[in-house]
């Protein structure tokens, strides 16, 4: 699968089945359109193509208007999304910016610009809900009507549902900050988790004893907040136990940055580079502020106490591997 930061070159803008969306999490319902899109690419024998946006547009107006408590949580990074779209079937992703130019598009500038000039589209896949262009004035029936005069097919998906709910980003988002990890596995069509280079970080959890694998989190609401009982895959053939902070770690530091902390329960692991996959299966509890690091190490065992408790009746040995 090939990613394109912004509209290919002209020397790789080949006709394209395209699917337009945040495609945030790739839950099931993105899925199905996905299949539709493979489907109909193989049919008209061109590449499978699909347009997304850093950040999520409404993050960014969320930004501009100053109120980030409208920006939506974010369910996946960019890794795991991309990963998932290439399980799809899709050859080609394209990231687009999106800025204030991007977003001052009318609608006619993105059909004839994005989608006939920078994408040779010659279908278009969306849901049925979708809106475009400057004050998302363009609709269905607008691209309906762009594609007759353009000479490009338009294609919409109905609602995928499961037990008379819509599967939807924000309906993965409710479950996750409730912590039903069961209920968002159900909907993405498989365990949610995060992956990511370990990386180097302050090295405060190995003075404490609880030595951790860290991983960036470039957005700055993900879904996900707290403690939870974890499992890593990507260090050997099984899935190792651990304890994970998600957050932004306010005891000892003060930059807002959030980080992923990964404990692997009772065994020393050397990952330092490695691409890890840290799967979410219980929440233990909120993130706290504690007033020395004391405090912040005795709530730690309880955290690893909590977790081992978790794993032993589970697959009853705290250490064994999973």
């Amino acid at each position: 699968m090939k990613v394109f930061r912004g509209l290919p070159n002209a020397a790789s803008r080949a006709p394209c089945a395209l699917a337009i969306g945040n495609f945030d999490g790739v839950h099931l319902g993105h899925r199905a359109l996905l299949a539709d899109l493979r489907a109909a690419a193989t049919r008209l024998n061109i590449e499978a193509a699909v347009m997304s946006f850093e950040p999520h547009p409404r993050a960014f107006f969320a930004q501009m208007m100053g109120d980030l408590s409208k920006a939506p949580s974010r369910i996946a990074n960019l890794r795991d999304n991309l990963s998932a779209l290439d399980q799809a079937g899709v050859d080609r992703v394209i990231v687009e910016h999106f800025n204030a130019h991007f977003a001052a598009r009318s609608p006619e500038e993105f059909i004839q610009q994005i989608l006939v000039e920078g994408m040779h589209v010659k279908l278009v896949m969306v849901g049925d809900d979708f809106r475009f262009g400057a004050k998302r004035a363009g609709d269905i029936h607008t691209l309906i009507e762009a594609g007759q005069r353009y000479g490009f097919e338009v294609q919409t998906i109905n609602t995928v549902m499961r037990d008379d709910k819509r599967i939807s980003s924000s309906a993965v988002r409710a479950a996750l900050a409730a912590g039903d990890f069961a209920h968002a596995s159900e909907l993405l069509g498989r365990p949610y988790q995060i992956s990511g280079h370990v990386t180097h970080g302050q090295k405060l959890g190995r003075t404490l004893g609880f030595p951790t694998l860290n991983l960036r989190i470039a957005h700055h609401k993900p879904a996900v907040m707290g403690i939870f009982v974890v499992q890593v895959h990507g260090l050997g053939d099984q899935a190792l136990p651990g304890v994970a902070s998600m957050g932004v770690r306010p005891t000892v530091d003060d930059s807002g940055r959030v980080l992923l902390e990964t404990h692997v329960l009772d065994q020393q692991v050397d990952a330092y580079g490695k691409i890890i996959h840290v799967e979410f299966l219980h929440k233990l509890r909120d993130e706290e502020k504690y007033v020395d690091l004391t405090t912040l190490t005795a709530a730690i065992h309880r955290d690893a106490e909590q977790a081992r408790s978790y794993f032993q009746q589970r697959h009853g040995s705290a250490t064994d591997r999973i």
